[in-house]
């Protein structure tokens, strides 16, 4: 990276000694599965501060209509799982990484069904396993058919009130993580932060875990919330962390798609109910694609329907579920929704269109979570592990929160000890034992007498641009437009000083568009949820991880494990 973008370590000028001071063991930045899952293991070792950016509804996990997959009928096994997971990663998943997933995650699955989560079940009472896109077996956990996340949010969050040694910050936004210098390798000491009441704060921890969620919001279509802006990517960035396999965005295949109309996610549990894809001919298109057709990894799906409007002049291609039985009991969040539009699935065909869904890359960590920054711990969407590859596959993300969630709040323990610890012990200048006051940090920003652009106007653009040059289908000169555009937009908003959310996450959204596009150009290759039409074949010298950090011009690379 260079220019605008590695210019700002903090987006707003402070001295950490003239504000109110918090502190805290382990600090959560985060409160989906990933970070409630990962603060309840931090709470047996010491005191635990959770933030939610907004309520604890509006996370990506409580907007998770889609499912927990585990191992847990007798019939399946750990290395088809695997097996499965691999192939939907087209050749850059870490086996490490997939292990540690697929082999912990059924006892991860038993314990929240302990904690209280209800999942689904048959009449016979055992758990209803479902199948979805990329899955050779029955696998998949649901709950109240189509509400999976919100059911994990609500049993996680009871949970972790119940711990006295946690506390959680609702609608508490993190501008930047902490670091004593702007030296590479500088430890992470926490975070500063704004509440709507309390103004700004600093927050110290001896750990910190990021769980802040994906990027969605980059996209004009999405199915995600409004709060995943990509605060916990650019924060870890301009912190000095790594960020890996940025290219790779997944979009999911059916999203409603009705003019004037938000898209809302279809869960991929219907099609592994049986529903079809049609064109408008009412053909079964995707037969002729792939041998799981429907149930085909996500990037295949979602490029056949993009392929096949382009075919048609549509602007969507059908999902037919007038076949499935008893379909308002089965995914009832899903049928109040086409009520909502006059919509009946029992006799019409409902319109779908892909949107962007899941943030593949992200901060690059070791298989216990550690970025390369001291004292910064990342799991969940934030992280790029070396789970998902080059592309996810369906419901392993809930999975992937509660596994790593509960790795990242165990093993930050280490930055308890003594000096020499497993990451180093204690971060640099927190000062010794107990509350005593760490190093003053200084962030002295010169405001800019550029002019500005309408932080709205530029939103919008950057949303609309990413979603017509950075999409599913990418070009070198697309791409390199849309860096020149970015590159102008930064020039007259990454040099301001902003005073609320919307600014700074316009500046988020700024520096980490940037990132996703310089990765996608220097990806000279189609792989995963990665497709380029001018270089439309994978390319063996591509399989590895390209990284991204502050400083440089150009990314490294690391191969796969």
């Amino acid at each position: 990276m260079d220019g605008m973008f590695d210019q700002r370590r903090y987006l707003i000028p402070f001295r950490s000694s003239l504000l109110p001071q918090i502190f805290t063991d382990t600090l959560v930045i985060g409160a989906g599965v990933a970070g409630l899952r990962a603060a309840i293991a931090a709470a047996a070792h010491g005191e635990c501060i959770v933030l939610s950016k907004g309520d604890l509804k509006t996370t990506n996990t409580s907007w998770a209509q889609g499912g927990v997959a585990a191992v847990t009928d007798p019939a399946d096994t750990t290395e088809s799982h695997i097996k499965d997971t691999i192939v939907a990663g087209a050749g850059l998943c870490d086996a490490p990484a997939v292990r540690t997933v697929v082999e912990q995650g059924p006892a991860r699955v038993r314990e929240i069904i302990e904690w209280g989560m209800r999942p689904d079940r048959d009449p016979a009472g055992k758990i209803a396993l479902g199948r979805e896109g990329g899955h050779n077996a029955h696998r998949i956990i649901h709950a109240n058919g189509d509400a999976t996340g919100a059911e994990l949010q609500r049993c996680l969050v009871e949970k972790v009130r119940g711990i006295p040694a946690v506390r959680i910050f609702e609608k508490c936004f993190a501008l930047d993580l902490i670091t004593p210098s702007e030296e590479p390798g500088a430890p992470v000491m926490g975070a500063i932060t704004h509440h709507p009441k309390y103004g700004l704060q600093m927050i110290w921890a001896k750990a910190t875990i990021l769980a802040s969620g994906g990027a969605g919001v980059l996209y004009r279509e999405t199915t995600n919330p409004p709060i995943a802006t990509a605060d916990g990517l650019a924060m870890a960035y301009r912190a000095g962390a790594t960020l890996a396999d940025m290219a790779f965005v997944q979009f999911h295949p059916t999203t409603l798609y009705l003019a004037g109309a938000s898209r809302s996610l279809i869960t991929e549990a219907i099609r592994g109910a049986g529903a079809h894809l049609l064109d408008n001919s009412g053909h079964r298109f995707m037969v002729d694609v792939h041998p799981l057709a429907e149930l085909a990894p996500r990037d295949i799906v979602s490029h056949a329907i993009v392929r096949q409007i382009a075919k048609q002049g549509g602007a969507h291609v059908w999902l037919d579920c007038r076949h499935i039985a008893s379909f308002g009991t089965r995914f009832p969040g899903i049928a109040a929704l086409l009520k909502r539009f006059d919509l009946d699935p029992a006799l019409d065909l409902i319109p779908v269109h892909p949107a962007a869904h899941y943030m593949v890359g992200g901060v690059r960590t070791d298989a216990s979570t550690r970025s390369d920054v001291p004292g910064l711990y990342v799991v969940g969407e934030a992280a790029a592990t070396g789970l998902h590859g080059a592309n996810r596959l369906a419901s392993n993300s809930l999975l992937e929160g509660l596994v790593f969630g509960e790795i990242a709040g165990r093993v930050c323990a280490e930055m308890k000890q003594p000096a020499g610890g497993t990451n180093g012990g204690k971060p640099a200048g927190w000062g010794g034992a107990g509350r005593a006051a760490p190093v003053p940090v200084v962030s002295d920003i010169r405001p800019s007498d550029r002019g500005e652009l309408d932080l709205n106007d530029v939103r919008s653009s950057l949303r609309s641009s990413m979603w017509r040059n950075v999409g599913m289908e990418r070009t070198g000169a697309k791409l390199e437009g849309v860096i020149d555009m970015i590159d102008f937009w930064a020039r007259y908003t990454l040099d301001k000083i902003f005073d609320d959310p919307n600014g700074w996450e316009t500046q988020n959204m700024l520096l980490c568009g940037a990132i996703i596009a310089k990765s996608a150009l220097w990806r000279t290759e189609s792989r995963g949820c990665h497709f380029r039409t001018d270089f439309p074949e994978p390319r063996e010298d591509f399989r590895v991880h390209d990284l991204w950090r502050r400083g440089r011009v150009a990314p490294l690379s690391a191969p796969t494990e």
